[in-house]
């Protein structure tokens, strides 16, 4: 498995296990609780990675820890910056202006996180450990969400929680535990993923705990897998290697016109799909991939961005 490590950084392990596939791990020791460089890291690989590494088909997220996928938000950063706030001079200060600095600051924030949804090709969240606050954030962002079945109770952090997933992961919106209301994706992707208003908001509202089996009933994951971040990486990157052999833009097209679906009313998303697709019938892919098919090989697609020619991969 290649490293690349024009795309690694400080807490983030990219890889190429397979070809015009991406292997991505969070890495900050020892629970990849998330602070500003780590997330600011973390935007700019997704943003990055359409120009370093032109024939990306899909990408799958995990974490380079076993027992956990993320603890959530820093909390001793928070902290810093609630004391902060908390102790600012009424005199010399204006509670408005402090109102629209916190804006400037959330709204990179948001756009990190949110940065999978952005990219042309699929991310798989490969699950496993606990997933604790603003690690549910991260992985609503991505497309499709795997997680092991099973759960080994860890004292890593107290206030830790306990999407494909392992069997070994619990789940828990833990913001509120800390006076917050989630707000970097969660409550906004949550509610669209699952269509369980009722559910989704008795976990926001209590932080309570809730398994692989429950998030694979109401659909925040797709599939649970037997076993731990071996097992669910594995099957993260099978469904990978599938995704990769389909024309790269037929599946870019089919990610877009899912996610304009999901805010538009039905007549808008056909107008949209009809305006799409005017331009994007007329690509190379539709004949190799029935070529292909004929001829029972694999398909050889041209890089999706196109002004590379070849793959640095």
């Amino acid at each position: 498995m290649k490293n690349l490590q024009h795309l690694s950084s400080k807490w983030i392990n990219v890889y190429e296990p397979f070809p015009h596939i991406l292997l991505v791990e969070l890495a900050r020791d020892p629970v990849n609780a998330v602070c500003t460089e780590f997330w600011q890291a973390y935007g700019k690989l997704f943003d990055s990675i359409p120009e370093n590494t032109p024939d990306v088909r899909a990408l799958v997220l995990s974490s380079a820890f076993p027992e956990i996928f993320s603890a959530g938000l820093d909390l001793i950063e928070a902290g810093q910056v609630a004391l902060a706030t908390a102790d600012s001079d009424p005199n010399t200060t204006d509670a408005a202006r402090i109102a629209l600095d916190f804006q400037r600051q959330i709204k990179p924030f948001q756009e990190a996180i949110s940065a999978p949804s952005r990219v042309f090709f699929p991310v798989i969240a490969a699950v496993h450990g606990m997933v604790v606050g603003l690690g549910v954030d991260i992985i609503s962002a991505c497309d499709i969400r795997y997680k092991v079945s099973s759960w080994q109770k860890t004292t890593l952090y107290s206030f830790a929680l306990e999407r494909y997933a392992a069997s070994n992961t619990k789940f828990s919106i833990k913001e509120i535990d800390i006076g917050l209301a989630s707000d970097m994706g969660t409550l906004v992707y949550l509610p669209k993923i699952t269509g369980n208003l009722s559910f989704i908001r008795e976990m926001s509202y209590t932080a309570q705990w809730f398994s692989a089996s429950k998030a694979e009933q109401v659909g925040i994951v797709s599939k649970v897998v037997e076993g731990g971040k071996d097992e669910v990486v594995a099957a993260a990157l099978e469904l990978a290697k599938l995704i990769a052999s389909k024309s790269p833009i037929a599946v870019s097209g089919t990610k877009r016109l899912i996610s304009y679906s999901t805010d538009h009313s039905v007549a808008e998303s056909l107008e949209y799909t009809e305006i799409w697709n005017s331009a994007m019938l007329q690509t190379k892919d539709m004949m190799e991939t029935l070529q292909s098919a004929t001829a029972k090989r694999p398909g050889n697609f041209l890089p999706l961005n196109f002004k590379f020619g070849k793959s640095k991969l």
